[in-house]
């Protein structure tokens, strides 16, 4: 799964709980959820692999910023936290690219190994998808959040 499409449903489950405590642990739970579906992957070379996770790493940052940005204040932490929460299990690609080890216990990185359900052929049928759809979501939780703010503040 790319990470930009774990930071989209961390960012919507941070957006529908509001709460930052409640949104953190849901973004990780998320993430081996999602893990857990069928997605694509199976890297023809360990260039492959760098090339998308490149692009997917900077554009996953690139919606964590728009995210924080277009979220209504009282929302932010929220959806701060379910993103982070989101992408955190995936910062053992980049430590183990890059140095050689994962952050994260044995026992968590097998279970990680063990649920991947990838495949070459599904970017356009999975991920592609998936993004729009966290997108939406996000997107309607959003402008939902908006338009009670401003019914709120009319007299």
């Amino acid at each position: 799964m790319l990470v930009t499409n774990h930071v989209l449903s961390g960012a919507l489950l941070g957006a529908a709980v509001r709460s930052p405590a409640a949104a953190l642990p849901l973004g990780v739970a998320s993430h081996f959820a999602l893990d857990a579906l069928p997605h694509w992957g199976q890297w023809l070379s360990r260039a492959h692999f760098l090339r998308v996770a490149t692009a997917d790493g900077l554009t996953g940052l690139a919606v964590m910023g728009a995210a924080a940005a277009l979220t209504p204040p009282e929302r932010r932490a929220g959806v701060v936290a379910g993103m982070v929460g989101a992408a955190l299990p995936d910062l053992d690609k980049p430590t183990r690219v890059f140095f050689g080890f994962s952050p994260f216990p044995r026992r968590v990185n097998d279970f990680h190994g063990r649920i991947q359900d990838e495949a070459p052929g599904r970017f356009y049928s999975h991920e592609v998808v998936a993004g729009a759809l966290f997108a939406a979501g996000f997107a309607a939780l959003t402008a939902a959040a908006r338009a009670g703010r401003r019914t709120r503040a009319r007299p």
